[in-house]
């Protein structure tokens, strides 16, 4: 039986889950039945005298699959391949076609058959099948290694890479924390994918918006493109990713926990280009967290049972040490307590004597306030042709300084002077000392100085610091009987993290460094290990306090800095000073000319308050003279008294001890309830803890201290008043 045309067009068009195409010899459309229409979405007049180039992917067609079929069907009779096939709307279908030729009687192509099959859910569960079982290697791998590796850092690297395999992203990590063996817990981290040097100028993460989900435990975190997500960009000072880092668009984290519920730390996942990680990928990750938590918790354990061994045996051998050396060791121990005994004496004794030169260093600054003011006056005042006088009153002048040097050596001993840091230009102070030490260490001692180029600035307290050098070069003589050399260089360092790892007092960064060298005996291993204690001395009895070498090392840890020892016996010793690099400005003020000295406007009000009558009366006339008008107290209720009425007062100029039952902190507090505006300047002589904590002023305290001469307190009044 023949079918009309009419019967065959509606069986070519009847199956619609699978479409039919025919071609003309040269591979255009001829015919386009319902069923690609459906599968395909083109209809038949769009499709009318078109290739099938468009159903192929640009791999495809590069790879000439087309042609190839269209080949495969002339020569074998039949050609076809199975793969994925564009949609009119950019969809992919995985397609399995055949291509038959069609023949006229005599043999000639007159034109192909294309048969398209839809196998898009077959090759969808095909390729979950493939990443199952892929992942599912995966997992069962790392498993197996994570159960044979006791080493907790070679187990978290193993997590990360399988993690990078699993998900297919770019780079990954995994932070997490861990104790040493003092307890103390630190984050480290492991990377794949990316080199060691891609991250490790970068902080640590933070618990920002992004990454605290994680290190809280709250939830796996996925996006597609995380510099969309909401939580990005909220890690102040940065509003993203730092300069430099890798591009992360596709993002993947999840927590690891311990057995107890611990986060232990997290899996960091990136990749560059947007939409990589899936629900599979979270899935996969999941179960390789909860392997990695398993794995840790039993290193940990580990770790742990072999520390407790570990002890048991060091506590074992001490039991036989302590029953071989008992004797020995109570011998040692009873010499300990006696020197001990002997050094707390001398600590009590130093205790003392500093409160007996702190307490005298106070009135004897005021009496010199007094002479060294009065001088001042005297100076100022001489007629220029009163060359005796005038001479007399210098010498009396450079005697009362010297006695205020004095004074501030007692202080300096009795550690109670603060420390003022102030932007310091140390090649300039290094200079300076160099030219003194070369005029009072002897012939016999060449002083050589060699400062490095470019050198940073500091801040640090340049009268301290120059005590330092100069305590540094009187050991370094003391160490060179015959003479020698002494070197100070200066330059610039920088202290890495592997560095501040091993000595744990020491930050990072960047360092000015001071070193003082001399070629004298040198000190050995036990001498070196001893030599910032203090009371430790190797020079004879009488020649030494033993409190050189641990006064500089407080003042360098104050400072914010790192004090090193390098000695060999025979050869030498050389003293580093670390003190922090200042990127702020600084300078250096010159002595100011006494016609030069800043004045004051004839309405600036001051207030002075201090116990001392003669003290008083010099700073009253002082400021007077500099143009202030003066008001002054003897006690601290006298001068809220006169607070309470002056319409008047722009600055008050106490001293900090006073009678009476308040200090000079406790007046300038309820004066500026008063007055909230009211700018206040400290003065004295022994400030004990009222306005100087942990050896440094309070913030924002401004303070003179005793003895004072007119120039000093013409520009500090000015400005305090000034807000300089």
């Amino acid at each position: 039986m023949e079918l009309s045309q009419e019967a065959l067009v509606r069986v070519f068009h009847s199956a619609v889950d699978t479409g039919f195409i025919i071609l003309d010899a040269d591979g255009r459309v001829q015919s386009w039945s319902a069923g690609a229409e459906r599968l395909l979405g083109w209809t038949e007049a769009e499709m009318a005298g078109q290739t099938l180039e468009r159903l192929f992917t640009a791999e495809d067609l590069a790879a000439d699959h087309l042609a190839a079929e269209m080949d495969d069907a002339v020569c074998l009779g039949r050609g076809g391949q199975e793969g994925w096939r564009v949609c009119k709307d950019g969809s992919r279908l995985w397609a399995i076609g055949e291509m038959s030729p069609m023949r006229q009687i005599d043999g000639a192509l007159a034109g192909f058959v294309k048969i398209v099959r839809d196998r898009t859910d077959w090759k969808q569960a095909e390729d979950a099948r493939i990443e199952e079982t892929r992942v599912l290697s995966i997992l069962l791998r790392t498993s197996a290694a994570l159960t044979r590796e006791p080493d907790l850092d070679q187990l978290v690297q193993t997590v990360t890479d399988a993690g990078v395999e699993l998900t297919g992203a770019q780079f990954g990590a995994f932070f997490y924390n861990v104790e040493n063996e003092a307890g103390e817990s630190y984050m480290l981290y492991t990377l794949s994918g990316a080199p060691r040097s891609a991250f490790e100028n970068f902080p640590m993460p933070r618990n920002t918006a992004v990454f605290a989900p994680t290190f809280n435990g709250e939830g796996i975190i996925r996006a597609d493109d995380i510099t969309q997500d909401p939580r990005y960009g909220h890690n102040a000072p940065r509003a993203g990713m730092p300069e430099g880092h890798l591009p992360v668009r596709s993002y993947l984290a999840v927590s690891v926990y311990s057995r107890t519920g611990e986060v232990l730390g997290g899996l960091f996942f990136g990749h560059a280009t947007p939409g990589v990680f899936t629900e599979r990928s979270e899935r996969g990750l999941t179960s390789l967290a909860a392997e990695a938590g398993v794995a840790i918790d039993n290193a940990r354990l580990s770790r742990a049972a072999q520390r407790e061994i570990e002890e048991r045996r060091r506590a074992e051998e001490a039991l036989r040490d302590l029953n071989t050396t008992l004797e020995t060791q109570v011998v040692e121990r009873t010499e300990a307590l006696r020197l001990n005994e002997e050094a707390l004496r001398q600590s009590q004794k130093m205790e003392a004597v500093g409160q007996l030169t702190g307490g005298v260093a106070h009135d004897f600054n005021n009496i010199l306030q007094i002479i060294i003011g009065n001088l001042d006056t005297l100076q100022r005042n001489l007629p220029h042709d009163a060359g005796r006088q005038l001479r007399a009153a210098a010498n009396a002048m450079k005697g009362a300084r010297r006695a205020a040097a004095l004074t501030q050596r007692l202080l300096a001993f009795s550690r109670r002077q603060p420390l003022d840091p102030k932007p310091t230009d140390i090649n300039a102070l290094v200079g300076t000392l160099a030219d003194l030490m070369q005029r009072t260490l002897g012939e016999a001692i060449a002083v050589e100085v060699v400062t490095g180029a470019g050198l940073w600035g500091v801040e640090v307290d340049p009268n301290e610091l120059e005590s330092a050098i100069l305590n540094l070069a009187v050991n370094a003589r003391d160490a060179m009987p015959e003479g020698g050399k002494l070197t100070l260089e200066t330059c610039n360092a920088s202290i890495d993290e592997a560095y501040a790892n091993t000595h744990p007092e020491v930050l990072p960064g960047q360092y000015v460094v001071i070193c003082v060298s001399d070629t004298g005996t040198g000190m050995d291993s036990g001498t070196l290990a001893h030599a910032f204690e203090p009371f430790f001395t190797t020079k004879a009895v009488g020649k030494g306090t033993g409190l050189g070498l641990s006064q500089v090392y407080g003042f360098v840890k104050q400072s914010g800095g790192h004090v090193k020892i390098y000695s060999e016996v025979g050869e030498g010793t050389t003293v580093k000073i670390y003190l922090p690099r200042h990127t702020g400005e600084g300078g250096a003020g010159g002595d100011m000319e006494a016609d030069h000295l800043p004045k004051g406007e004839s309405q600036e009000t001051v207030l002075v308050l201090e116990d001392d009558d003669d003290v008083r009366t010099y700073s009253v006339e002082s400021l007077r003279e500099l143009g202030y008008r003066v008001l002054e107290a003897h006690d601290g209720p006298s001068a809220l008294r006169l607070l309470e009425r002056q319409p008047r007062v722009d600055l008050l100029f106490t001293d900090v001890v006073l009678p009476g039952g308040l200090t000079g902190a406790q007046v300038a507090a309820q004066a500026r309830e008063l007055r909230p505006q009211l700018k206040v300047l400290f003065t004295t002589g022994y400030a004990r803890n009222a306005i100087i904590h942990h050896g440094r002023l309070d913030k924002g305290v401004e303070l003179i201290t005793k003895p004072f001469s007119l120039a000093d307190l013409a520009a500090k009044v000015r400005d305090v008043l000034d807000d300089i």
